[in-house]
C-alpha cells in the first residue's frame, strides 16, 4: 500500500508490501518514472522479500520542501538513508535502474553500511571527464527547457524514440508503460533534470574500486553503450557479477521481468 513519510525536507510516497521480517530491497526507479516502476517484478518477488518501492524527488507524489539544491544526488542520497532510518531498517539490498541505478551506486559508496548488497540495472558511474559533463549539462538544460514548455506527451513520445530506447516501445506494454508516466508533473521533472542529470552528479569511476558491497551490474544485450559502460565497471569491482540479459534493451524488468527476476533470486540467495 501507499503511504508517506514526512523529513524536515522531504515527503517522500512510498510502497511496501508483505512481511517486514523478511530482508528487505529498496528499489529506487528511473528518469520519469515512479514507484510503480518495479511493480511486475515486485509481485514475484514479495513472498520472500520486503519490498519498499519509493517516488524520487521530482517523481511521482513525493514532495521536496526546499530549494532546487534538494533534487541534487548528494541531498536526495541523505534524504533516502533518513527514510531508511524512519522505516527502521538497518540493513537492506538497494536496487536502482538508470537513473536510480546511479544513485544507488552512490548511495551505496557513501553509505556502505547500510547495504548487504547492491543491484544496478542499465547504470554507469558518472561522466570521467569535465568536457563530458559540460556537454551533458548541455543537452539536458535543453530538455528540461522542452519538459517546461512542450506538451507532456509529444516530449515523452520524442523521449521514447531515442534509439536507447527502441526495444522498449516495441513492447506489447508500451501505451500501459507511457501512461503510467503521464501521471508524473513535468515541472518536477525539469527541475530532477537540472540537479540530477550525469553531468551535474560527481564521477564515481575513481571509487568503484573501493567497493566491498556485493553488486550485481545488469545490462541488456541490444543496449551496446551500457554494456560498454558495465563490462568496465566490473573490470575494477572486486565484488560485481555482471550479467548481460540478451534480447533486452536499457530496460530490463519492463522488457523481460522473468529473467530479471531470475537473475536477481539467483545473486540474492548465493553466498557472499
Amino acid at each position: 500500500m501507499e503511504k508517506v513519510i514526512k523529513l524536515e525536507n522531504y515527503e517522500f510516497n512510498y510502497y511496501s508490501q508483505r512481511n517486514k521480517n523478511n530482508t528487505a530491497i529498496l528499489f529506487l526507479h528511473g528518469f520519469i518514472g515512479d514507484h510503480n516502476e518495479f511493480n511486475e517484478a515486485i509481485s514475484l518477488l514479495s513472498n520472500d522479500f520486503y519490498c519498499v518501492s519509493v517516488d524520487l524527488p521530482g517523481h511521482g507524489k513525493t514532495k521536496v520542501n526546499g530549494g532546487d539544491e534538494l533534487y541534487r544526488m548528494e541531498q536526495t542520497a541523505e534524504g533516502l538513508i533518513k527514510f531508511l532510518n524512519a522505516l527502521n531498517i538497518d540493513q537492506c539490498i538497494l536496487a536502482g535502474y538508470s537513473m536510480g541505478g546511479r544513485l544507488a551506486l552512490y548511495i551505496a559508496l557513501h553509505f556502505p553500511q547500510y547495504f548487504q548488497k547492491v543491484i544496478l540495472e542499465s547504470a554507469s558511474p558518472g561522466l570521467k571527464t569535465q568536457e563530458e559533463r559540460d556537454i551533458r549539462i548541455h543537452n539536458d538544460l535543453r530538455l528540461a527547457k522542452r519538459l517546461e514548455t512542450e506538451d507532456f506527451l509529444d516530449f515523452l513520445n520524442r523521449w521514447y524514440d531515442q534509439p536507447l530506447f527502441l526495444s522498449i516501445k516495441r513492447h506489447t506494454d508500451f501505451a500501459m508503460m507511457l501512461e503510467r508516466r503521464l501521471q508524473n508533473d513535468p515541472l518536477d521533472l525539469s527541475k530532477s533534470l537540472r540537479n540530477l542529470s550525469t553531468g551535474i552528479q560527481p564521477s564515481l569511476w575513481e571509487k568503484l574500486q573501493g567497493c566491498s558491497i556485493p553488486s550485481l551490474l545488469l545490462v541488456g544485450g541490444l543496449d551496446k553503450k551500457f554494456v560498454d559502460i558495465n563490462t568496465e565497471m566490473f573490470s575494477l569491482c572486486k565484488f560485481a557479477q555482471l550479467e548481460i540479459v540478451k534480447n533486452c534493451g536499457h530496460n530490463i524488468h519492463f522488457e523481460n521481468v522473468g529473467s530479471f527476476v531470475q537473475i536477481l533470486r539467483h545473486f540474492l540467495t548465493r553466498s557472499g
